[in-house]
């Protein structure tokens, strides 16, 4: 195994076409893909990876089935607090996670995600695809600084399953 500082991070592949509504990114992780669904539906997995690392996840609600709510709430050092919420539309383990997406601070304004889950060996793919109300949500949501919000994220969620894997 590498050590942290020369093991290479997943790179995600951002497609934000000018005018679209749409976010499509696109990663591969080094972890089998029922692995990688565990981290996005197990509460207490994705409460530690997902988000930027300077928050706390404190997770409200997260019933990972179809028409299962969920909301998390982030907490900086400082206190402040950032809530999300959704609804999962549908949830095929281990290939499909199909949910909204509402940031709190800006109610009214939901995506529609798909996240698709493909194996690839004993790595797996993820292709999100992100649905805005409009062109205007959706560069929003790029200039709000969510590139560096999700690449944060990925590594995270790296980190997390390479202990996974390890079984710690």
């Amino acid at each position: 195994m590498t050590t942290k500082e020369t093991r290479t991070m997943p790179k995600t592949e951002y497609t934000i076409e000018p005018g679209k509504q749409e976010i499509v990114t696109t990663v591969t992780l080094d972890a089998p893909r029922e692995l990688v669904f565990k981290a996005y539906t197990d509460p207490k997995l994705f409460a530690q990876w997902w988000g930027p690392r300077r928050y706390e996840n404190k997770v409200e609600k997260f019933d990972a089935r179809p028409g299962g709510e969920w909301r998390v709430v982030q907490v900086g050092a400082d206190g402040a607090t950032h809530g999300f919420r959704g609804v999962n539309h549908d949830v095929v383990a281990p290939e499909r996670i199909c949910q909204t997406f509402e940031y709190e601070g800006y109610p009214g304004h939901v995506a529609l995600q798909t996240a698709t889950f493909e194996p690839m060996g004993n790595k797996t793919k993820i292709v999100a695809h992100l649905v805005f109300e409009s062109v205007m949500d959706r560069d929003g949501m790029v200039a709000s600084g969510m590139r560096d919000g999700a690449d944060e994220s990925t590594e995270r969620l790296a980190e997390l399953l390479e202990k996974m894997k390890g079984g710690r």
